[in-house]
């Protein structure tokens, strides 16, 4: 199967925070302990240049998060081929997501060349993408997620599945996705969220698809037995996942932060065009919304 779509993966994460934690116990507390030791990244930044000091999650102050799923290749660093941007807010329980399409036409930061959004962790990494992204936001990035593609399908058949509800029929090679509420494993939710030719909604079809199996996989996760088996999931998260959050840090998410799952509110640009330069495809965003969703992010970290 072709790696070359994006692919959901923001679940992984969510399954280290607000499920791994969830069931986080004294029988399991070394291997969860080795675990997130081995996938955190003390280098990358710890407080971002839009703040001016580093949050204390005890306090319940409002924290974004960047996921960035990565499409490796041979040769390269591979492509951040899907770049998802979520504000936590403790207080009003409640979460804000947007996605931002991979081909958005942006300054590269650190780089000093205009070009497509996802390019930016091919030049430079994760630190690269982060600071890209906040340029192009306007909007603090405290903590951020990079997952592997390759982990995807392993999750959801660990999970049991997903099930979401498919607003049009389709195909993708020899399966067939009814309309109606439907469930999926793990190939079959990777061809759903891949889709996008056959889209009269193209790419943002497929975004919503995505915010779909995010929200299926979030609460399916948070409610799942896996004290018998967190030793493969442990495996599955050291595999495919890096980030800046500490073993600490986490713990406190889930303490002070889990019921902000309760409202999802996903965001979206829409109001952009496509426009070829020099033969290539870009996604220019419509300023205007993009300012409009700064600010309402913004509002919702209440910076």
């Amino acid at each position: 199967m072709s790696k070359k779509n994006i692919i959901l993966l923001v679940l992984l994460f969510f399954c280290c925070i607000f499920i791994g934690l969830f069931f986080y116990a004294q029988n399991v507390y070394s291997d969860v302990t080795t675990t997130l030791q081995e996938i955190h990244e003390p280098e990358l930044r710890k407080v971002s240049v839009l703040r001016k000091d580093e949050i204390v999650l005890q306090k319940k102050i409002p924290f974004s998060l960047l996921i960035l799923g990565v499409d490796k290749r041979e040769g390269d660093k591979g492509r951040s081929d899907t770049i998802l941007f979520l504000t936590v807010n403790p207080t009003s329980e409640s979460i804000k997501m947007v996605s931002i399409p991979r081909d958005t036409y942006t300054e590269i930061i650190g780089k000093e060349i205009q070009d497509k959004i996802n390019h930016a962790y091919a030049f430079g990494g994760i630190e690269m993408s982060v600071n890209t992204v906040e340029n192009l936001l306007n909007v603090p990035i405290d903590y951020v997620i990079q997952i592997d593609m390759e982990g995807f399908k392993d999750i959801v058949d660990f999970i049991g599945g997903v099930t979401v509800n498919n607003d049009r029929s389709f195909q993708v090679n020899d399966t067939i996705f009814k309309e109606g509420e439907i469930s999926l494993h793990g190939e079959q939710a990777l061809d759903y969220v891949q889709m996008r030719k056959d889209d009269p909604q193209g790419d943002f079809g497929r975004q919503l698809r995505q915010k779909q199996v995010i929200q299926s996989l979030l609460k399916k996760g948070a409610n799942f037995n896996i004290l018998l088996k967190h030793n493969e999931l442990l495996h599955i998260i050291e595999e495919n996942i890096q980030t800046n959050m500490t073993f600490e840090q986490m713990l406190n998410i889930q303490k002070e932060y889990k019921k902000s799952i309760n409202t999802i509110e996903s965001l979206s640009f829409e109001d952009g065009v496509g426009e070829l330069k020099n033969g290539i495809w870009y996604y220019m965003m419509n300023e205007d919304e993009l300012n409009d969703i700064s600010r309402e992010m913004n509002e919702h970290l209440k910076m």
